[in-house]
């Protein structure tokens, strides 16, 4: 009889096993030779000052004496006794809960209009990108002088109509605005963002939609926003994390509306004219570690905003599966 019950396993050679594992390695290893200058970067640029910084975060340092180790001290002091704190969380906030909005609604808007836009593209899509390559420090100097409540061409212009013109950058109810309508002037490149996804979109499911019966605005808000529903996430990130960061254009705003720039070139110790009006978190994160050399205080002050960062971007993410799709069929 030749029926066999069973057969046992054969094992495999040690030295074949052992081949496997060095081939093994060798992948990791290629991959990792591969990777070693991102890793390096990460480490040298990131890594390090990160871990120096939370460090740096629980000491007195001025840059002069070695750091003193100080616990809690610093957080402490950020929370309860520090004056400007406060004024600068909530100037964050409403730039986040204004200006950010209306960034991506405009930026928006605008790939809407030139999407249906039937001749002249190519010419409005530069013109409304061009913004976006100035010099954010060159546009802040453009926009003081064009919002300058005594000689700028607005406020002339308005003067004409009627109008009495604002102090713009020189109010501390008016400078917020004046910078919220900076920032809406450079959104060029979410723009081109948003018109490259709004572009994307399948054309059936707008005829479908047409033959359903959907007007525009129906099919703008049932087809085209869902359809863009993961770009729109990627502009609400970027632009949460930006408006988290905000601090060139108000720095300059402040420093040359202030008066305070010296023609020497000496630092402006204004910051947050008028009336801490534009005193940005990183604002003032700058202020405690360059005039100030707070450097121990102004680590906590850092470590605070990437911990408010993560979680803010974390929250946006984990909620957006209510109304992000994504064309794979999940969400």
């Amino acid at each position: 009889m030749s029926s066999v019950a069973g057969t046992a396993s054969v094992p495999v050679p040690v030295e074949r096993q052992r081949a496997r594992r060095r081939a093994a390695w060798r992948r990791r290893g290629t991959v990792l030779a591969f990777m070693s200058p991102w890793i390096a970067g990460f480490l040298i640029f990131f890594g390090y000052p990160l871990v120096w910084s939370a460090y740096l975060s629980f000491t007195h340092y001025d840059l002069l004496n070695p750091p003193r180790w100080v616990g809690l001290a610093n957080y402490r002091f950020l929370f309860h006794s520090d004056e400007t704190f406060w004024p600068a969380v909530k100037n964050t906030l409403w730039f986040l809960a204004i200006a950010v909005p209306l960034q991506v609604l405009f930026a928006f808007g605008i790939a809407v209009m030139l999407q249906r836009a039937r001749r002249g593209v190519g010419t409005f899509r530069t013109v409304f990108y061009l913004p976006a390559l100035a010099p954010p420090v060159a546009a802040t100097l453009a926009f003081v002088y064009l919002l300058n409540p005594a000689t700028g061409p607005v406020n002339i212009f308005l003067s004409k109509l009627g109008i009495q013109g604002p102090l713009w950058f020189d109010s501390p109810s008016w400078a917020k605005p004046s910078l919220t309508l900076l920032a809406i002037w450079g959104v060029g490149n979410m723009m081109i963002i948003f018109l490259a996804a709004i572009v994307d979109v399948p054309q059936h499911l707008y005829e479908a939609a047409e033959i359903d019966g959907a007007g525009v605005w129906r099919r703008l808000f049932y087809v085209t926003l869902p359809s863009i529903s993961p770009v729109l996430l990627f502009a609400v990130v970027i632009a949460v994390i930006d408006g988290l960061q905000y601090f060139t254009q108000a720095y300059v705003a402040a420093t040359i509306a202030g008066g305070s720039a010296a023609s020497t070139g000496t630092v402006a110790t204004n910051l947050g004219y008028p009336e801490n009006s534009t005193l940005f978190y990183p604002v003032l994160l700058y202020q405690q570690a360059f005039l100030n050399f707070n450097m121990g205080y102004a680590s906590a002050i850092a470590m605070l905003l990437l911990f408010v960062s993560f979680a803010v971007v974390l929250a946006i993410v984990l909620n957006s599966k209510r109304f992000v799709h994504f064309q794979a069929g999940g969400r």
